[in-house]
């Protein structure tokens, strides 16, 4: 059995996936420098979009990966190694954040030491927004991030090779570990990057609202990139279509979750009418903005709620990809839509400066995906759970 699958697992991936995941990433940086250039506020606050998209992807991944163990589930195992691949862009943050960290003063009204000193709310919050300890927790919420993603994957990829169960116990302790440091991390980083973009507003779920959205996009990659490779025969053939329904009814919960978040948050600060809290969402309906909140509102729930509703459509591999793709997308616009009115007075417009960055992101994840692909199996051919796993129906 394990010869079959390492077979199965050792299949590559054509070059054309590495070229076009280079081509987009290539392209997107020559277009997004040039859109530096041509103007640095708006090129910085799509670069922040990217960022964020691919923070959502990478530890949205690991969360799932550290989910999958806590919970001791069986039949995810079988695609656990492609959701590793995703975590690994966790490592290419360090590299990505620097862009952001050295032009802090051109996105963040914070940064400015006139400016906070003649606004009293700035300067109370100054203990906590300023560029020294901004930094600081981000560099920290890095390396957080990556120890986990190298200690969780290092013992996964051992136990290719020597089968020790008591891998996956370690595993599962560190993922008891991770998902609370990963709850406080992503809360601040939704704070930090997002919501100090307009510093006088505030929310107290801000930050479930960020996660909840982090874990679509992670989720939506996962189901867009194993429906890819089952169609393509890229899986073991053991992984059938019960699998693609957990994914399926999965991303169809975390949707309806988003949607609850979402609401949330909009009615508690509807409800209490604060000046301090509701200018954030006026903004966000007026100056044309209203097009791209109800355009949030569609495609980040309604559509793939309609898609995913019934059980068959959570096996059916046009559906999912579709709605994983949506979503996908879907992600890129909530953020579109969080960071682009932060500057003063913005009206809603589009530019060809909003799509460099986020085709220059995928074309990191693809290439992520790839590199990982090459060199390592596709299946965990060590976990004791794999067998369980790939035997699994509903």
């Amino acid at each position: 059995m394990e010869n079959n699958l390492l077979r199965y697992s050792n299949k590559a991936l054509p070059k054309r996936i590495n070229a076009a995941g280079f081509i987009l990433m290539i392209s997107g940086f020559s277009f997004g420098i040039i859109a530096y250039f041509y103007d640095a506020q708006r090129a910085l606050q799509n670069y922040l979009i990217m960022y964020l998209f691919l923070i959502s992807i990478g530890v949205g991944s690991l969360f799932l990966i550290a989910l999958e163990y806590i919970v001791n589930a069986e039949w995810s195992v079988p695609i656990r190694r492609i959701i590793e691949f995703l975590a690994s862009l966790i490592p290419y943050l360090i590299v990505l954040a620097l862009p952001l960290l050295i032009k802090l003063n051109i996105i963040f009204e914070w940064t400015h030491i006139a400016v906070v000193r003649d606004d009293k709310v700035l300067f109370d919050k100054s203990p906590y927004l300023n560029i020294t300890f901004f930094v600081v927790r981000a560099v920290v919420f890095l390396l957080i991030w990556n120890l986990f993603y190298w200690l969780i994957t290092r013992n996964s990829l051992k136990q290719d090779t020597s089968g020790d169960q008591a891998l996956t116990k370690r595993n599962i302790k560190l993922s008891a570990v991770f998902i609370p440091c990963f709850a406080i991390t992503i809360t601040f980083t939704a704070i930090d990057w997002l919501m100090s973009l307009e510093p006088h507003w505030f929310s107290t779920i801000f930050g479930i609202y960020f996660f909840s959205g982090t874990i679509v996009a992670a989720l939506s990659a996962v189901t867009l990139i194993v429906v890819l490779l089952k169609e393509n025969n890229y899986l073991h053939p053991k992984i059938i279509d019960d699998h693609l329904y957990s994914l399926g009814a999965l991303l169809f919960g975390f949707v309806n979750f988003w949607g609850y978040i979402a609401f949330a948050q909009y009615l508690l600060i509807w409800y209490a009418d604060v000046p301090e809290e509701n200018f954030w969402f006026m903004h966000r309906w007026q100056n044309g903005w209203w097009i791209v909140s109800l355009l949030l509102i569609i495609t980040h729930f309604v559509v793939p709620y309609i898609v995913l509703l019934s059980q068959p459509a959570k096996m059916d591999h046009k559906k999912l990809k579709f709605s994983a793709a949506l979503l996908l997308c879907a992600h890129i616009l909530d953020l579109f839509w969080i960071v682009m009115p932060s500057s003063q007075n913005s009206s809603f417009s589009i530019s060809w400066i909003d799509f460099v960055f986020p085709v220059a992101g995928i074309g990191i994840v693809i290439l992520a995906f790839s590199y990982k692909a090459k060199r390592e199996n596709l299946l965990p051919v060590g976990d004791p759970k794999l067998e369980r796993g790939l035997n699994f129906h509903l």
